[in-house]
Order: structure tokens, then sequence, then C-alpha cells
């Protein structure tokens, strides 16, 4: 079965082609659009241009199109059809992410409008979280507040699945997996499953990011909002979600590859990378006694999986949890890059989320499932 998976960021879609079976799935191709808004108008004409493609290219079309989705509230607990409920359902949902899901609302309709008949299937990015207990959910809100939904549902999901599903449930055991990217965080895993994570209750808490904020003094945020003319909630947003972090540090760029070229020379570089691996070195140990110890940490994302200089910033300091690197192994981005006998495995793997969604999709499309 060949199967479509459509990944929308909030200024880009990633998109992969998979003939899925019972052996797995075979990559045919992959691709993505960059700068939407600047290159194509939105992510509808994003998707059209993808279908057009394959419509072009003569060859068999995805019976199946997955979707990744960055929310699913605490309702979709599981990948599941698209129907006329699931995306009212979704529309509802885009208060609690209105950067994403405008864009993956789009995307579905624009398939829909194209192949009408064509199965789609939405994934959710919260959905692997949804193993956290109520303890590790809640906020210490009152009650009202914590039934309007505000409450911690965790993201990237789809990265930390595929990661479990490549390496093992038994194989990692208690696992800290960092998936550090523009956007970066971490959970703490066991026996498979999600038991805790960095991000809340939107994709801005947790680690520092390359524009986002994460965790900070919610005073802060009284105090700037209470500054005046221009301190509002629309500049709060923008200021959280794209103007702090690694971008907001540096003063230049939230790209670690440009931070780490410049860092000898400019001090604001060097700054900004040194908080990033201060806050997820305290986060792995957060992570760390969430998951009751510590056998294995997995870097995955593009940060986690290219940048060496930033793994072993953020191990350094951690040898009480047994986190040892081999220099040589870590420069060369081997799969395992602890010494043989560490008491930690430090893992780099290439996470797939895209993979992933495809294997969802497949397997609904193959099973019939409402």
């Amino acid at each position: 079965m060949r199967v479509l998976a459509l990944n929308c960021g909030s200024s880009s879609l990633k998109h992969a082609l998979f003939d899925v079976d019972v052996g797995g799935e075979r990559e045919v191709s992959r691709g993505s659009v960059e700068r939407i808004g600047e290159t194509v108008p939105d992510h509808a004409a994003a998707v059209g241009s993808v279908l057009d493609d394959l419509e072009r290219r003569g060859e068999p079309l995805p019976e199946a199109i997955g979707h990744r989705i960055v929310h699913g509230g605490a309702e979709h607990t599981a990948p599941a059809r698209v129907d006329a409920a699931l995306l009212e359902s979704l529309r509802a949902l885009v208060p609690f992410a209105p950067l994403h899901l405008p864009a993956e609302i789009r995307a579905v309709e624009a398939v829909l409008k194209r192949w009408p008949k064509r199965l789609q299937v939405a994934c959710f990015d919260t959905a692997f979280h949804r193993t956290l207990s109520e303890v590790a959910q809640r906020y210490a809100v009152p009650e009202d507040v914590d039934r309007l939904g505000l409450r911690r549902y965790g993201f990237h999901g789809l990265s930390y699945e595929y990661v479990v599903s490549l390496v093992g449930a038994k194989t990692l055991g208690r696992a800290v997996i960092a998936h550090l990217g523009n956007g970066a965080s971490m959970a703490a895993v066991r026996d498979g499953a999600s038991v805790d994570t960095t991000m809340g209750f939107s994709p801005a808490g947790g680690l520092v990011m390359g524009t986002r904020l994460g965790d900070v003094d919610p005073g802060l945020v009284v105090h700037w909002l209470g500054l005046g003319k221009g301190h509002d909630a629309k500049a709060l947003d923008e200021l959280v979600n794209k103007r702090s972090g690694l971008l907001g540090v540096s003063g230049t760029t939230a790209d670690v590859r440009d931070l780490l070229a410049r860092r000898s020379t400019d001090a604001r570089a060097a700054l900004a990378l040194d908080v990033f691996a201060w806050s997820a070195r305290k986060w792995v140990g957060a992570m760390a006694a969430a998951a009751g110890g510590l056998d294995t940490l997995v870097f995955t994302g593009g940060i986690g999986e290219h940048a060496a200089p930033v793994r072993a910033a953020i191990a350094s300091g951690l040898e009480h949890l047994g986190v040892q690197l081999d220099p040589a192994r870590n420069d060369r981005h081997d799969p395992v890059v602890s010494p043989d006998g560490a008491a930690c495995t430090v893992r780099v793997v290439k996470t797939d989320e895209e993979r992933m969604v495809a294997r969802h999709a497949g397997r609904i499309a193959a099973s019939g499932e409402a």
C-alpha cells in the first residue's frame, strides 16, 4: 500500500511517500516545501504542489494520506481516520495550538478537495504522552481552571514513538529521550511509555529552544504584561514564541550551526549555546528522576543528531547519572557515543516522524478501523 505522510510546520511542509506492508515501510521519495507564505501562499497551496507532482509522475498514487497533527487535546489518544466529526474537533482545539493547527487543518482540507475518496489519518503528537499519570499531567491550578483543559499534554510524540520502536523498550530501559531541534523537548520513558515530558500545555514550555522562551517564572510574565503600552497578549505571544531562545540571547540567529561557528569570536553566540546546554542538562536530571533512574540517554532531532559539541556540553556535568561520552564516537555521530561499559548508554538516533505517520496510516487502512 502506498502512503503519503504530510508533516506541517508553522512555515514548512515535509512530505514523504512510502510503500507500506507487513514487513515495514519502504521510502519512495521525500521532500519539503520551505518558507510557506513566500514561496507559496499557504499550506493548502503547498499541499497542492505536492499532489500536483505526484500526479505528474505517472506512478501509483497513494491510497492513504497520514498527517502529523500537533495537538489532539484530551480526547484524541490514538491515530484516527479523518471524518467530518474529527475535523470539527480539530477546529475546536485551534485555541490550544494556534500556530500549528490551522495549517494542519488546511492541509487535510486540501487533500479532501483534490482526492475526496482517499483515506486520511490524523496522527497526534500528543497521543504518546497520554500515558502520563494524573499527577504528571496536573498543574497546581484550581479545579475550575483544570476543567478548561489547562494541563500538561506534551509534544514531539511521534518522534519519541519512533525512537522507542527503533531501539526497543527493553533496550532503552529507564530512558531520557532528548528531541533537540528548533523546537526542543525531552521525555522520560519507562517500559516504552512516557511518564513525564518537558513541554506542557503548549510547545512553548520546557527547554530553551531556537526562538521559544521555555519555562520561566510566571511572575516575569505578569510583570512584563504590566509594563504598559505594547505589552499585550499578542506581543507576549511574539516574545514567548518568536523573539526568545537562542535567537533572543544571541541577538543574531537561532541556527546552532551558525552559533557554533562564531562562538569563539562572538560572546553572545557563546552565551546562547551555554544557556541552551544548561537548560538541557537540568532537564535531563529532572526527567531521569521521573523515570526512576537513567539507563539510556538518546539524542535525536536536528541538533541532537548533528551537533556533537552541543551533546558534549549537555553531557558534561551529568557524570553522577552515569553519563559519559567517548569523544571520538561523539565526533563521528556514532549510533552509540558512550564508552563501552558505561553505566548509561548514550545513543544518537535519526528520528523519522514521517515514517511513523505512514506506519499508522497504513495500519488503519489495512485494518479498516473507523
